[in-house]
């Protein structure tokens, strides 16, 4: 496993400073509810008796964001001075899964607070990040073949959950069709567009530093990591980067090209609790679900689909349309936990969390309407949105698209 993402100090250390700044936030969150029982009238509050509360409970939640600030910064220093030889503690799967999923909900936040759990992006191979230099990968990979496959994770995930029931597509493809398998690692919890710029990056020093020439590339993405994949590819062929060139085929495993109904459900909640005196401030709550899940609100993959908005605010979709590349091959799999001719109701709800619709790339206003052919689409029936990672008959469509 992978030494460079993190250890258990460090860990430590950044669940500290997040358990801080989240009491700190909750101590105001508090606040706000008691202030605003205060100010509204009521038999017992009115203007004199709510100001002396407010006067007095002021004083208290101040004193306690206070004392919350000194022991954070203490815990933080003392963390520090911790030995160098315990920084050197190896990661295990299960602490992976754990800072995936913090990362994904709270990723924005850990990375501008320059936290040590916020995941730095690598492309990496068995847990561990293979550095972009020829040399390097040469001694990585001595089996390198011409045939470069490129695994995306998608929210809340990290690169070694592309093994699931025994199987991973990249191992078995490897095994099948001669492909060299890599695996992006990346912060779920920032904004797509901004991993989107940072994946095509990474990719134009990886494939220039391929230590053999390379006849193919190909992405294999799954569930938000398709959309980092549009995003990244729209970014390079504006860029003038040279591995668009190379790229011949991109499968998508139920992504949100559309959208997902769970991010849209909660920010409809968060609608509700403002437009309610007493619970207003607990909109907060739902303000702490990160930059990239606002984003999956609607498949937002630009820059311009968020900047200068507020992304919790109620409106219409505000993307700007981004079709699929035209020379690229591209295919989508929709899962759905209905049987493969399932009602039209079991299908929309899809594999759990991503309708069938948007997983292919379906819209009413046809700017948005993403052209997959009928022969590059398919439905897995009975099969939820994390089995698209291990079914058989998953892959078998996958390896039969590849192989063609």
């Amino acid at each position: 496993m992978s030494k460079a993402q993190g250890n258990h100090v460090s860990d430590l250390r950044g669940a500290s400073r997040l358990a801080i700044d989240a009491t700190s936030g909750l101590t105001g969150l508090v606040e706000a509810i008691h202030a605003n029982i205060a100010r509204t009238p009521t038999k017992l509050g009115g203007p004199i008796v709510g100001g002396a509360v407010n006067g007095i409970t002021g004083l208290v939640y101040q004193s306690i964001r206070g004392v919350t600030r000194a022991v954070g910064g203490s815990l933080d220093l003392a963390l520090r001075a911790v030995p160098s030889a315990l920084e050197e503690m190896e990661s295990t799967p299960a602490r992976e899964r754990l800072v995936a999923v913090v990362n994904g909900v709270l990723g924005d936040y850990l990375a501008a607070t320059e936290n040590p759990l916020a995941i730095t992006m690598r492309i990496r191979r068995e847990g561990k990040p293979l550095a972009p230099s020829r040399a390097g990968l040469a001694a990585a990979m001595p089996n390198a073949s011409a045939k470069l496959l490129v695994l995306v994770h998608g929210l809340c995930m990290n690169d070694l959950q592309w093994t699931r029931d025994g199987h991973d597509h990249g191992a078995a493809l490897a095994q099948d069709l001669g492909y060299t398998p890599v695996y992006l690692h990346y912060n779920t919890g920032l904004h797509i567009s901004t991993n989107g710029r940072a994946f095509a990056d990474a990719l134009e020093a990886f494939v220039a530093a391929w230590p053999v020439p390379l006849r193919e590339l190909v992405i294999l993405a799954h569930s938000m990591g398709g959309l980092v994949t549009r995003s990244a590819l729209d970014v390079a062929t504006g860029a003038g980067h040279a591995w668009p060139q190379a790229l011949r085929k991109i499968v998508f495993l139920g992504t949100p090209h559309h959208g997902a109904p769970l991010e849209r459900g909660g920010h409809w909640i968060d609608t509700v609790l403002g437009k309610t005196p007493y619970m207003a401030p607990l909109e907060r709550l739902g303000r702490i679900r990160s930059a990239g899940i606002t984003d999956l609100r609607h498949g937002s993959v630009h820059d311009e689909d968020w900047q200068g908005r507020d992304r919790f605010a109620h409106g219409n979709d505000p993307r700007r349309p981004l079709p699929l590349p035209p020379d690229v091959r591209c295919y989508a799999i929709a899962g759905t936990i209905g049987g493969a001719k399932a009602p039209l109701r079991d299908r929309v709800l899809g594999d759990g969390l991503v309708p069938v619709p948007s997983a292919l790339g379906q819209h009413r206003d046809a700017r948005f309407a993403l052209a997959f052919p009928k022969s590059h689409q398919w439905i897995a029936g009975d099969t939820s949105h994390f089995d698209l990672l291990g079914r058989a008959a998953v892959y078998g469509r996958i390896r039969k698209w590849l192989a063609a």
